[in-house]
């Protein structure tokens, strides 16, 4: 039986984050949780997971699926997928049952769904994406999202939308973050991997512009190009979280895995004394070996 003390705390969660990011709201770190609500939601999603192995999984569904069941709670819901992307539930889009979601993209072209699925892949974690908030007129939010693997057919999620500004970049500059770093992986492609990741480490060099930066990682994570951090390198970093839990090495090599494309961690800003600030990645591959990206961060305007 699930514990009515685990149920009840998640059910004040919509409440409490309310009056915390209303406290919070004017923060330059107001995208970090604290520890106690991140500790809310897994435990929201692990009810939701073992919910689906005491009632089996047609029953479960049918609940998730309901904007007034019990796993709807304030701005807290369970969303479900099979691992080739097929929406399984979400009770705000009826119509969208059993439709394949994998090249969704949020506003930043952040793939979410493959986002999503590679962490549940390794069991679970913390991802963000921006998405609409039902609570607040479909309002796009950036949303913290923990997902959990169920089964080998079956992961679930739920997230928490975070307070501030919602983080869309324009496409300028996105555009101009991915000829960055395709610039470097044509540099490292016509150069050894030697005279290449010296020029990325070169904190003088061409390919460190401001707080922008190519960093470089082996498939193993470890750290081959981080100008800024240069004591880091030769470091394997796989186990990186950032400050919500979230795995940041990790992510980004999922992304290099694919190919390329852009995802979100908090990382520190050499601009602002390593202040840990929201940033948007872009990651290529650059062989079987390793890859590079660098990112931008986000300031509110």
């Amino acid at each position: 039986m699930r514990s009515i003390g685990v149920v009840l705390a998640v059910a004040l969660l919509g409440a409490y984050l309310v009056g915390w990011a209303a406290a919070n709201g004017n923060d330059s770190n107001a995208y970090i949780l604290n520890p106690e609500a991140r500790e809310e939601l897994i435990a929201f999603v692990n009810e939701a997971r073992d919910f689906v192995l005491e009632e089996g999984q047609d029953k479960a569904l049918e609940v998730f699926n309901d904007p007034k069941g019990e796993f709807v709670r304030g701005e807290l819901y369970i969303i479900a997928y099979d691992f080739n992307g097929i929406r399984l539930a979400y009770p705000y889009e009826p119509e969208t049952i059993g439709k394949n979601t994998l090249n969704v993209t949020d506003p930043n072209g952040v793939a979410l769904k493959r986002n999503m699925r590679e962490v549940a892949k390794r069991g679970g974690g913390f991802t963000y994406y921006i998405w609409p908030n039902p609570a607040h007129s479909n309002a796009e939010e950036l949303k913290l999202t923990y997902v959990l693997k169920v089964d080998e057919g079956l992961w679930l999620g739920a997230g928490i939308y975070l307070p501030g500004q919602a983080p869309i970049f324009s496409k300028e500059g996105r555009e101009d973050l991915i000829a960055f770093v395709k610039k470097a992986r044509g540099f490292a492609l016509n150069n050894s991997k030697d005279v290449a990741l010296k020029a990325f480490n070169d904190r003088n060099g061409e390919f460190v512009r401001g707080n922008r930066y190519i960093f470089a990682y082996d498939f193993e994570g470890n750290t081959l190009a981080l100008p800024f951090e240069s004591e880091l390198v030769g470091s394997n970093r796989l186990e990186l979280r950032d400050p919500n839990d979230a795995y940041s090495v990790q992510a980004v090599l999922d992304l290099a895995n694919r190919g390329s494309g852009f995802v979100y961690a908090i990382s520190r800003d050499p601009a602002e004394n390593m202040t840990s600030k929201l940033k948007l990645y872009y990651v290529m591959k650059v062989d079987d070996e390793w890859f590079l990206g660098s990112g931008i961060y986000w300031t509110e305007v």
